[in-house]
């Protein structure tokens, strides 16, 4: 995402600012090339939507906040700004999909998790707080505020990095209990298995044979 508007900023004209103007206006009926920034909310968007689905270590709160995210990228996408002004489409889906970003790390708390690891309730605790303040600072900027394009440039930035690093995180190391859940579960299907194998049935047809 944050390549696309990087791109895009180089193409718009001369009197484009990106400390004042917002992505929105890149990836609007304004913007030259919108179709960069557009791409890249679409692609944003579906990552978030797969990473939902098959991110089984994520608690239900953080794939469901993905999954608003997502879609929420895809909206913006498919409600692009006119020339002048916006829509009440377009600020619908920005808003929630900035505060389901802003408050994610918090949904993806995990109380079994030691509090500092990436998903403990002290280090969701510190992401969220600093990324709410960053929310806050980009809702100042939308009251008449000069670099409201500063403030989603860097929000954004930061703000997409939580999700991977608490993604791969989870991937990597599971929880003792969803181990022993897992252990648990192939211990009992190997059981059926092995009750299955030495039926009354099948010890029949061995005695037969024999």
């Amino acid at each position: 995402m944050t390549a696309s508007w990087v791109v895009a900023d180089q193409l718009q004209p001369a009197d484009y600012s990106p400390v004042r103007q917002s992505i929105s206006v890149l990836a609007g009926h304004a913007g030259r090339d919108r179709w960069i920034v557009t791409a890249a909310l679409i692609v944003v968007g579906t990552c978030y939507l797969c990473t939902a689905y098959a991110a089984a270590a994520l608690t239900l709160l953080a794939r469901l906040g993905l999954v608003i995210a997502g879609l929420s990228a895809i909206g913006i996408a498919l409600s692009p700004e006119p020339v002048h002004g916006s829509t009440p489409q377009h600020l619908a889906w920005t808003a929630v999909g900035a505060i389901a970003i802003a408050i994610w790390p918090l949904l993806a708390i995990r109380t079994d998790a030691p509090r500092w690891a990436t998903a403990g309730w002290a280090t969701g605790i510190v992401v969220g707080a600093g990324y709410l303040v960053l929310l806050g600072w980009t809702f100042a900027e939308t009251r008449n505020g000069t670099t409201l394009g500063l403030a989603e440039r860097v929000s954004s930035s930061v703000q997409l990095c939580w999700p991977v690093i608490r993604t791969w995180s989870s991937a990597a190391s599971r929880s003792p209990a969803e181990v022993d859940s897992y252990m648990s579960r192939v211990s009992a299907s190997s059981g059926c298995e092995q009750h299955s194998s030495t039926s009354p049935g099948d010890g029949g047809a061995s005695g037969g044979l024999t």
